[in-house]
């Protein structure tokens, strides 16, 4: 009897053991649930109105789950394998190719960038100062305006910066800016003698695996040159397909790929920069940098985002989003856990895909994430419901012209215009938004692409315009014609 008992002990004793000896992650992948991340991501794009996402969850270096949702604008289903904008999540793979060639010892992070671009030049005598670490950690200096003249180069984009001034002394203050990525995209084409995409294609995408991924140097080239669907805007609760706004993007927002490739960008980095046969393909040395505060950026590294160091668990992430496609990629190192999320459509008062990536994360930790009330199509519904309230006041004071002008047929000239002013001055305002704004700096957006940038409102904008508009010409009309009677 008492044999038996010792055989029962040193047997669960064993069984024990070898449960403990299996590794974490192991026992992490039995215990994450996919089907609760189905469930979730679904009802999160219906209840927000989304026409498609792609989503991937990796830790430690091992795939645990990729799927697409919805469909893209040509009907078909989005897949794991369907090409998506990542749009400013490009910024860690322009930062790790410059890392690879600072590994090679072509680049040094703290020498001046004219060491290595003296024919880039800026208005300003502090540009000499500017460092490969300042450019990468946003804290060159580095203005982001909103409109620049078109490029069909990258060396084109970095030329449009001559003129520019710094808005700060470099190394001091975090300004993010897309400039910053532009010239090291450069960079890295004249430091290793390569186009910016055939080096991303041949050093980053090809060694881990990452097949179906390209980086383009205009938007426009997306569909002409690649046939990659169009994305999607949000209006009132829907999506609508859209036209991407051209512009050069080459280094800061330029790449198109699938959630099954991030994956395998997510495993190297989830894999101390080894892929997935065992290469190094950045040292750990540079990557523990990359994911470390910078001088000058206490929450950006070398083309990442950092956490704030109250929030737990800490993370290592980058969003993105362009006119018609939006992306989130975070990494949790205390668990491992990796999440990237490709969105088939923007939203101009919500980041769907950092909020989807923060759910996910929180199912990995034995949570359960909330569905939130859908913030976007309220908002947009309230500027429909200013629309209709204004088009139908509209029209009324269309009708009453004839009434309004009448009792106004003695006023002088001045008095008579300063009593359109309320009408002509949100026409004059709308006005040089819609029809002079796209034609600064001979740039090359279109008033359609105002248009997509925020739907529902520029709709109620185009309302208050138009009304404005037909008023004022219709009391015009009106004191004309009763002052010759």
């Amino acid at each position: 009897m008492c044999k038996k008992i010792g055989f029962i002990f040193l047997l669960m004793i064993i069984i024990l053991v070898q449960r403990w000896n299996v590794p974490l992650s192991a026992q992490a992948a039995e215990s994450f649930d996919t089907e609760d991340v189905d469930e979730y991501v679904t009802n999160y794009i219906e209840t927000n109105g989304l026409p498609g996402a792609a989503i991937v969850v990796v830790k430690d270096g091992k795939v645990l789950y990729e799927k697409g949702f919805g469909h893209d604008s040509n009907g078909k289903p989005l897949t794991e394998k369907s090409k998506l904008g990542i749009a400013s999540g490009t910024k860690p793979f322009t930062a790790f190719a410059v890392l690879q060639l600072v590994d090679e010892g072509k680049i040094e992070l703290d020498n001046p960038i004219v060491n290595y671009l003296p024919e880039l030049t800026l208005d300003d005598v502090r540009w000499k100062q500017v460092t490969v670490r300042q450019l990468l950690s946003h804290t060159s200096g580095l203005p982001n305006p909103t409109i620049v003249a078109p490029a069909n180069t990258l060396k084109e984009g970095v030329e449009r910066l001559h003129g520019w001034k710094l808005q700060s002394n470099p190394g001091k203050k975090h300004f993010y800016s897309n400039a910053n990525y532009w010239i090291l995209a450069y960079l890295v084409e004249r430091v290793s003698g390569m186009k910016f995409n055939d080096y991303l294609t041949q050093k980053v995408f090809l060694p881990l695996g990452m097949n179906d991924s390209i980086s383009a140097v205009n938007s426009g080239d997306t569909v002409k040159e690649f046939g990659i669907p169009r994305g999607y805007v949000t209006l009132y609760g829907t999506a609508m397909p859209w036209t991407e706004m051209e512009q050069m993007f080459s280094g800061a927002g330029s790449i198109f790929t699938t959630a099954s490739d991030m994956g395998k960008w997510l495993s190297m980095h989830t894999n101390e920069g080894e892929n997935e046969k065992g290469e190094q393909i950045l040292s750990q040395e540079l990557l523990k940098e990359s994911y470390s505060p910078q001088p000058g950026s206490e929450k950006y590294g070398l083309g990442w985002s950092l956490s704030s160091p109250n929030i737990k668990p800490a993370s290592i992430s980058h969003s993105g989003s362009i006119s018609t496609f939006q992306s989130q990629q975070d990494i949790i190192p205390s668990s491992g856990y990796a999440v990237a999320v490709l969105l088939n459509s923007f939203t101009p008062t919500f980041e769907h895909a950092y909020e989807i990536s923060s759910g996910i994360l929180q199912l990995t930790e034995g949570n359960e994430p909330e569905i939130k009330a859908p913030v976007p199509t309220i908002v947009d519904c309230t500027l429909g419901l200013m629309t209709v309230i204004y088009l139908i006041l509209g029209i009324r004071g269309i009708i009453r012209s004839k009434k309004w002008s009448n009792k106004r047929k003695y006023h002088s000239a001045w008095r008579f215009c300063l009593k359109l002013l309320p009408q002509l001055i949100p026409v004059v305002g709308i006005g040089w938004l819609f029809f002079v704004v796209p034609t600064l700096q001979n740039n090359s957006s279109t008033i359609k692409d105002a248009f997509g940038i925020f739907p529902a409102a520029m709709l109620l904008l185009a309302i208050i315009f138009i009304i404005g508009i037909v008023i004022v010409i219709m009391r015009v009309y009106y004191r004309i014609m009763l002052n010759r009677n």
